[in-house]
């Protein structure tokens, strides 16, 4: 399937579920953002240590998710 056929399909599907209007909104919600994503994530990243990383996931994962 081509990149063309495959945003056809994919924007008729969600015509089909959502009716156009709320399809048309549900597309909109997206844009590529702006900046340098991997230059601003080592402006973050590079401050922490692989020990605060694997702590921090480790809390995540014992947090209760909301429903």
């Amino acid at each position: 399937m081509s990149p063309d056929e495959l945003s056809h399909k994919g924007f008729k599907a969600l015509v089909d579920s959502l009716g156009y209007v709320d399809a048309v909104r549900f597309i909109r919600q997206y844009n590529s953002g702006s900046g340098n994503y991997t230059q601003e994530r080592h402006q973050w990243l590079d401050q922490l240590t692989t020990d605060e990383i694997l702590a921090d996931l480790a809390q995540r994962q014992n947090q209760e998710i909301p429903e």
